[in-house]
């Protein structure tokens, strides 16, 4: 059914919704309803009888400044639209707001089963500026009871209860922000979001907001609750009105305009994975992975550690590369290590110099301490390699162990020679006055003078730049030059958080394109690498889909097994990036957060006492882990080099326990764990397949399809058709 004007002719909806004064689009798998005299959504739905998440409330607000003034708000409430069918798109026009010369535009239409919204903005209003649109916006939104509010914040987060989540936000964080009259939780793209997506999400149906933007420019997601109008909020529960939408930046002075098409909403039935595939189905018309080397695929993690530190102490030694570093490894089954601090400024101090440490033995020192790590020293080419003894080959060409040579992607230390000769002068971010940015890095050792005065600074990096994409590539061939097995650079997974302003027009303008600048330079480099040898890798920190695309690994940056963790999300959507949990540092709490590891499809980074100690330190993290990495080398095409896809494929009949599967060819890998802190019993059955085999971690009993777990147990049952 084609969309039409239902002020001329209504649909029925139920016995108790008609629309007299609205227009509306009514099509299968979709009904909107905007009302014709406020521009407000009065409706919206997969159909015309169900579930109806309009509030009646209005579709944006904006912020401007003038010279005397900054963000100066703009609602719905305080214009009157003109509203009105074309087709089978709603328009919402204003030809001006309130006593500003700006106009507006808004369409609505239906396009593949989802709802697009477009924006236009044209600003005639003399020193002005149009900093942020907020559209489109659905508030007072009505949840069925039940739903969660999934993020794409670190591949993955799900929360029981949206509002109080929104709500109940840290209060520290508040002092600077008008909190009495709304929360917010603050999620952008490509920053802590990974995708530009997040959902509301039921048992067989939910809500999808995506912005499906190739430019990959900056978008906030709107996440906010609101007390009763026109009330002031005093405590959390007062903020129970929940809105969600899309923010952006299209910053319009007088004279300028500006547009976007990019949003669109999704009424969609199904469980969780239905989001998944929305945004993929998109993503599939811009993102390009290439398939990574062999030897990534059955990389299970690899060891972080930082040889010398920021403030001088040696904690790690060229030589400890094929000795001490190389047994650790062996003992849990990992034979990768990302080498932190290798360079003689020590870890965070003097970048992009890099120096080779001459004091202990130079370039030569160092080519020779990797090359004995990567084919075997004497040290331990004889020590049992746990659950690898299948896979060890007697190939002397081919490595035993990888090495991941670390570079940092963006900062630039203010006392290096780059900077000093003024290399940071031509590429560094500037802010909105034209001074320059800087971080300041704090680590300490065993007194408190470091951490708290005498830190180093730093400049950022300006990704767009040629001169800065030229040391990008050169550190490439050092590190191919020194026999690395990859390069990896730190921080540019994600936009910037301290980008460049333009300040050659009458208001300074943030540059909201940086994530897309990191991109291409990422691309370039692995272009290059790949050129000179494809099975060279390249990795970078921070996970978002607009850069993971062109890397071999990505090191996470943040917490992967918090309660509402949900790293499945971003496994399923892209199941070909290869990446990584993150925070276990010591023996706390370690047989749950490593299981979670193989449940959700990570590599292990291995970072103990925060990247200053090694894995034989902590003797309860170093047991579990080599008896999951034996499970790993004992499937390695499933388990490493398979197809993660979640809950696809199986069932389990106990919801209480946890399950994931993983997919190659005609067989099946099902990861089940027990996360609750009592036995949990249940049968795995996969249709049209049987059991051929499992593997176990105690507590727990495996009776071909029947899994008896205790707290932190763990099973993995293979299935073949």
């Amino acid at each position: 059914m084609l969309a039409v004007s239902c002020a001329t002719a209504p649909p029925q909806t139920s016995e108790n919704t008609v629309f007299l004064n609205e227009a509306c689009i009514v099509k299968e798998s979709l009904c909107a309803a905007v009302d014709y005299r406020t521009g407000y959504l009065v409706f919206l739905s997969r159909n015309m009888d169900g579930h109806n998440y309009a509030g009646n409330s209005g579709l944006w607000r904006l912020y401007y400044n003038t010279p005397e003034q900054k963000e100066i708000e703009i609602t719905a409430a305080d214009a009157t639209p003109e509203v009105s069918m074309e087709k089978d798109t709603i328009r919402i026009d204003y030809s001006s707001l309130g006593e500003k010369a700006f106009a507006l535009h808004l369409r609505i239409w239906p396009e593949d089963g989802q709802l697009r919204f477009g924006a236009a903005l044209e600003n005639h209003e003399p020193h002005t500026i149009i900093r942020e649109l907020q559209y489109p916006l659905i508030g007072h939104l009505q949840l069925p009871e039940g739903y969660k509010l999934l993020t794409t914040h670190t591949g993955g987060q799900l929360f029981d209860d949206p509002v109080n989540k929104i709500a109940d936000v840290d209060t520290r964080a508040l002092y600077m922000t008008p909190a009495q009259k709304f929360r917010q939780y603050d999620l952008q793209y490509p920053r802590n979001a990974a995708s530009n997506c997040f959902a509301f999400v039921g048992a067989q149906d939910g809500l999808y907001f995506g912005s499906h933007d190739t430019s990959l420019q900056q978008t906030w997601h709107g996440l906010r609750c609101y007390p009763e109008e026109g009330e002031i909020g005093h405590v959390t529960e007062d903020f129970k009105h929940l809105e969600a939408g899309f923010y952006r930046y299209p910053n319009v002075m007088c004279g300028d305009s500006w547009s976007n098409d990019a949003s669109v909403v999704v009424p969609y039935t199904g469980d969780w994975t239905e989001t998944s595939r929305i945004y993929r189905q998109w993503a599939n018309t811009w993102w390009h992975h290439a398939p990574v080397p062999k030897w990534v695929q059955d990389m299970t993690g690899w060891q972080r550690v930082i040889f010398k530190h920021q403030y001088g102490e040696y904690l790690r030694t060229y030589t400890d590369l094929p000795g001490r570093i190389a047994a650790a490894g062996e003992s849990v089954g990992c034979n990768a290590v990302l080498a932190f601090g290798w360079w003689k400024e020590g870890m965070d101090n003097g970048y992009p110099n890099y120096t080779i440490d001459d004091t202990q033995g130079g370039e030569a020192a160092w080519k020779a301490a990797i090359a004995q790590y990567r084919y075997g020293s004497t040290a331990t080419k004889h020590l049992p390699v746990q659950g690898r003894e299948a896979t060890r080959s007697e190939d002397t060409s081919v490595p035993v162990n990888r090495l991941l040579l670390y570079f940092n992607g963006r900062l630039i230390d203010v006392e290096s020679d780059f900077y000093r000769n003024g290399g940071g002068a031509h590429v560094a971010n500037k802010d909105n006055t034209g001074r320059e940015f800087t971080e300041h890095y704090k680590f300490t050792g065993e007194g408190t003078t470091l951490g708290y005065y005498d830190s180093r600074t730093f400049v950022i990096a300006d990704m767009s730049k040629r001169l800065w994409r030229d040391q990008l590539i050169a550190w490439a061939n050092r590190a191919m030059d020194y026999g690395a097995d990859a390069v990896f650079y730190d921080q540019l997974g994600v936009a910037e958080e301290f980008p460049n302003w333009d300040l050659s027009r009458e208001y300074p303008v943030q540059d909201i394109f940086t994530g897309r600048y990191k991109a291409d330079a990422l691309k370039e480099i692995r272009d290059h690498i790949k050129a000179r040898n494809p099975e060279f890798a390249l990795g970078t920190e921070w996970l978002s889909d607009c850069t993971s695309q062109f890397c071999d690994f990505v090191h996470i940056v943040e917490f992967t097994a918090l309660p509402e963790s949900f790293p499945e999300w971003f496994r399923y959507t892209f199941p070909e990036v290869v990446w990584s949990d993150r925070c276990v540092r010591d023996d706390n709490d370690v047989p749950r957060r490593v299981n979670n590891t193989l449940l959700k499809g990570l590599r292990n980074d291995i970072e103990v006492f925060r990247c200053r100690g090694l894995i034989d330190e902590t003797p309860v993290y170093q047991a579990h882990l080599a008896q999951v990495n034996a499970i790993r080398h004992a499937f390695p095409e499933l388990l490493l080099e398979g197809t993660y896809t979640a809950t696809d494929g199986f069932t389990c009949s106990n919801p209480a326990l946890t399950a994931r599967s993983y997919t190659t060819g005609d067989r099946l890998a099902v990861v089940v764990a027990n996360t609750t802190d009592e036995e949990q019993k249940g049968r795995i059955t996969a249709a049209g397949m049987r059991c051929t085999d499992s593997r176990s971690i105690a507590p727990a009993r495996v009776n071909g399809t029947h899994v008896s777990l205790g707290p932190n147990g763990l099973a993995v049952l293979i299935f073949e058709k």
